[in-house]
């Protein structure tokens, strides 16, 4: 067998040397040069005081948000990060009038919850949101999902990798069909960035948002926006704040006059520490490459669900490699108690209600591990 590559960066990650670390798609192993990532902020801070703003800290949202761009596809200065998904999602729905005739959100039933909680919320100023349901409790129908699309449509909001079967919706189909609408698309691509391939720009997306917390490495508080360049004029975010300002440091009143860059997405002050501590995992992501990335997982997570179905256990995630991102979750007996054993034993993983437990390889787990984690639960079941 051929020798695996990729196992030379478990050095760069402490926590596997004491865990089975399969939990990537909930929060990513820390590498070790974050560490010194963090003494670099505390440093700078200490050393350099207010001064700091002027010596970096100020260009970081773009900066840092560069290093997503070379992994996501964008192009440099598309991309913002801010604090997390939720603020990204809010910035985007407030460039809309939710009040004309073409006020409809299409989304799936199966979208992350807090998505859906921001949608249903511009039901008070006019929205309409249709979600399109799962026939297996899986995946979402493609047909469905382009028939929902419409005149009336103003935005399309889909995750590219469901989170809670891994579930690759086609990215590719659903964007070509909104634009042939007039509609716009806002993809989360949380829970395929770092693990399967993403090209926002080949594909044409309006705005794509994410995290660092999973597949990134990078940690909780530096979430990242990314809007195709030729839109920034014609969109006035109405959640915004003093760094989207053209002039920030004028703290001019009345009405914003927004930046004419990637900064009009922005608003409060940036969380500088979270920006320091992503920094490592985006550029080891970067410097692997996702290819290899993706290549290494639709091999461990094809003998995981090997590994699953032979102990008895039912696979809720697709069998197709092109239609299943990084996870695999597996219904077993009890699942939550089950959960809690296999986290007492530091086996990293997590549940799921409805679903079951999530297990999730990344680059940096063994073929070992893997066998490991559904032995450990056969002994836990039986």
């Amino acid at each position: 067998m051929e020798a695996d590559e990729l196992l030379g960066w478990r050095k760069e990650f402490p926590t596997l040397a004491t865990t089975v670390h399969m939990i990537s798609h909930s929060l990513g192993a820390m590498p070790r040069r974050t560490y010194a990532r963090m003494q670099e902020y505390a440093e700078t801070w200490a050393s350099r005081g207010i001064r700091a703003w002027e010596e970096g800290w100020w260009e970081m949202p773009v900066a840092v948000g560069d290093l997503i761009g070379r992994i996501i596809g964008a192009g440099a200065g598309e991309v913002v990060i801010q604090q997390n998904v939720s603020t990204c999602v809010a910035t985007v729905l407030s460039c809309f009038d939710w009040s004309g005739r073409r006020n409809k959100i299409v989304s799936e039933a199966a979208n992350f919850p807090s998505n859906l909680y921001q949608c249903h919320a511009l039901e008070k100023l006019g929205a309409r949101v249709m979600t399109v349901e799962s026939n297996d409790g899986m995946g979402v129908p493609l047909e469905q999902m382009l028939a929902a699309i419409d005149g009336e449509t103003l935005l399309v909001f889909v995750s590219h990798v469901l989170f809670r079967s891994s579930f690759i919706q086609d990215l590719e189909a659903i964007t070509r069909r909104a634009h042939e609408t007039g509609a716009m698309v806002l993809a989360d691509i949380y829970q395929s960035a770092g693990t399967v391939p993403v090209d926002v720009r080949g594909l044409g997306i309006d705005f794509a948002t994410g995290g660092s917390v999973k597949w990134l490495c990078g940690g909780p508080g530096a979430g990242y926006l990314c809007v195709r360049r030729d839109l920034w004029p014609k969109l006035e975010p109405r959640f915004t704040g003093w760094v989207a300002h053209a002039r920030p440091f004028g703290f001019e009143t009345g009405e914003i006059d927004y930046a004419h860059d990637a900064f009009r997405f922005l608003n409060g002050t940036p969380a500088i520490p979270a920006m320091y501590a992503a920094r490592s995992g985006y550029e080891i992501i970067a410097e692997i490459g996702v290819e290899k990335i993706r290549a290494k997982s639709l091999r461990q997570t094809a003998k995981l669900i090997g590994l699953a179905e032979e102990a008895g256990f039912r696979v809720n995630s697709p069998k197709h490699a092109d239609e299943r991102g990084g996870t695999v979750v597996i219904d077993v007996p009890d699942g939550a108690r089950v959960t809690q054993e296999l986290l007492r034993r530091n086996f990293l993983v997590d549940f799921r209600p409805g679903a079951g437990i999530r297990v999730a390889p990344h680059f940096y787990s063994t073929d070992e591990e893997v066998e490991l984690i559904i032995r450990e639960m056969r002994a836990i079941v039986g």
